[in-house]
């Protein structure tokens, strides 16, 4: 059983980074990185490698997402 969740939250990884170089909105890149990057943390949970998830969670999850949105958010764009 826990081999299969892993193998899901591998696919859910691969598609979520895909869609991060992949999607034109800048806004929806940035979920799918924040995306990606809480499903590495849980595939670190499963894996007992709670100091590791710990940090993958505060700091790229949290933090690093929290920046690229407030960056995203302060530019002006383009209405094309």
């Amino acid at each position: 059983m826990e081999e299969l969740i892993q193998t899901i939250l591998i696919v859910i990884t691969i598609f979520l980074a895909i869609f991060t170089v992949e999607v034109k909105d800048l806004l929806h890149a940035v979920i799918c990185l924040c995306g990606m990057c809480i499903s590495i943390g849980i595939l670190f949970g499963i894996l007992s490698a709670t100091y590791v998830m710990v940090f993958q969670l505060l700091i790229y999850a949290g933090a690093a997402v929290v920046l690229f949105i407030s960056v995203v958010m302060l530019t002006r764009r383009k209405e094309e």
